[in-house]
């Protein structure tokens, strides 16, 4: 018997001769919540509907919860909860009428069904809104009854495809409080996707960063944040950047240098020490960035590293 929740190897969806998933490899343990973090387009919500076995693959093999997601798929579908990325909810009902069905979809019992759906209804948190047309709901309220039915069965494994997209600032934290408390106290495992980079931070046991279809860094947040040093100083610059990523290579103190599409990135163990090293070798050169600017080390730094492009630019154009 394992104790992976989710296993991957070698993993591939392709569309035509577009490669959407490109050999993605996974092993997420049972009660671990796993950030699966990139930009639009680049492979996340499609590995979720490979996992979720509403594609198929095109080569390689998965495992959720235990069973093949190409051979034994009613297997997974009884084992797992979905929330995509836009909730499927009929507008003409309420969210108790939602709940119950989705009980009876799943073959409750009668006794069961009463437990769950007061469970489910405590979740969502949406009060006496509960027995009001859905149609009537924000975004955030339909996003709370969504993730609750999703969980009506007790799956082992919940998939949330950017589940707090186009949320407000407080609906998203609220979100992040149930799928905090659904991991700690049911040991739901949570495959998480967002394209937001304090999500995964905040939520994640474990990240996985991938980009264009190959997940090109996995670790813990604060592992990932690690390697790239215990500062960095970001450089805003429009041209030079192979001279002024030469030039900053060359300051003793800079651990690694890395260049991007709107500037570079100094990796350093003392930014505020190194900081004026910079701005005057710069200036020697007649280099002049727009600002230097000194940090602690956040995964976009990391995906800049193993990419070559911030995510955040991408995410808010």
């Amino acid at each position: 018997m394992t104790d992976l929740a989710i296993e991957a190897r070698g993993l591939v969806r392709t569309f035509g001769k577009n490669y959407a998933v490109n050999g993605v490899d996974l092993e997420i343990p049972q009660g671990e919540i796993y950030g699966f973090l990139g930009p639009n387009g680049a492979g996340k919500s499609t590995t979720v509907r490979v996992l979720c076995t509403l594609l198929a693959p095109s080569a390689g093999s998965a495992i959720v919860a235990g069973h093949d997601v190409e051979k034994q798929p009613e297997e997974v579908r009884i084992r797992i909860g979905v929330a995509l990325q836009e909730a499927a909810l009929d507008g003409k009902q309420s969210g108790r009428e939602i709940l119950n069905l989705q009980a009876r979809l799943f073959g409750l019992s009668p006794g069961d069904r009463v437990e769950r759906v007061g469970r489910a209804i405590e979740l969502a948190d949406l009060g006496g809104a509960i027995d009001d047309w859905v149609q009537t709901y924000s975004g955030g309220m339909k996003r709370r009854l969504d993730l609750a039915a999703g969980l009506i069965h007790n799956p082992e494994v919940l998939f949330l495809d950017e589940p707090t997209t186009g949320l407000d600032p407080v609906s998203r934290a609220r979100v992040w409080d149930e799928v905090r408390h659904l991991n700690k106290a049911y040991g739901v495992t949570v495959f998480l996707t967002t394209q937001y980079l304090e999500e995964a931070d905040a939520l994640a046991n474990r990240v996985g960063i991938i980009d264009k279809g190959r997940i090109v860094q996995e670790g813990t947040p604060t592992e990932l944040k690690r390697s790239v040093g215990s500062d960095v100083i970001v450089v805003e610059l429009d041209n030079n950047l192979r001279q002024a990523a030469d030039v900053a290579s060359a300051i003793s103190g800079v651990d690694d240098v890395t260049i991007g599409t709107r500037g570079i990135t100094i990796s350093t163990a003392n930014g505020a020490g190194l900081v004026a090293d910079v701005a005057v070798a710069f200036s020697r050169q007649d280099i002049s960035p727009q600002s230097l600017t000194v940090r602690t080390p956040s995964l976009d730094d990391v995906f800049l590293r193993a990419t070559g492009h911030r995510m955040s630019t991408e995410t808010h154009q």
